[in-house]
């Protein structure tokens, strides 16, 4: 049996996402301890606070989504995904729209306090390397310059053949 040869995009696998989270949340980190809590220091905004709803939680809150949101939109990857030269794509190799991003940015986080992180660990486990929330997003994370060889089997062409109509009974 002859074969054609395809090659479609890599998925990015469990630790090279988890790598790539991780250096994002140490840019995030880095944001906030180098720019949000000095202007909480020169305003005399309370920085010990504990509660969830305190004003340097909340602006961590808005500072973290607004990065992977904005990021993942605009340039479909965040640094850390540059990094590891990953990117988020549709499941039609498409760029993801704004209300996808968001959706798909919003499940994830709010998934993520799912003890062990069960959510993200099923990349491992899909076929497709797909957490939960790109399940429900529709969307993939693939390398972008890394690509999966395929032989897929040549189709058999058919000769041409007339329509004959089916006998009357």
């Amino acid at each position: 049996m002859e074969t054609i040869t395809d090659f479609r995009p890599k998925y990015a696998g469990f630790w090279t996402r988890f790598w790539a989270y991780l250096f994002d949340l140490l840019i995030v980190a880095s944001i906030g301890w180098l720019v949000v809590r000095p202007i909480f220091r020169l305003t005399g905004l309370d920085l010990n606070a504990s509660l969830w709803y305190a004003p340097i939680t909340i602006v961590s809150v808005i500072i973290f989504y607004t990065y992977f949101t904005l990021m993942t939109f605009f340039l479909q990857q965040t640094l850390g995904k540059m990094i590891m030269g990953i990117r988020v794509s549709t499941v039609t190799y498409e760029k993801p729209n704004f209300v996808t991003v968001l959706f798909r940015e919003s499940v994830g986080r709010i998934l993520s306090v799912i003890p062990f992180n069960l959510p993200y660990i099923i990349v491992g486990f899909t076929p497709k390397k797909q957490a939960i929330h790109d399940f429900i997003a529709d969307t993939i994370v693939l390398h972008e310059e890394d690509y999966a060889k395929l032989q897929l089997p040549k189709p058999v062409e058919q000769p041409n053949q007339l329509h004959q109509p089916n006998p009357v009974q």
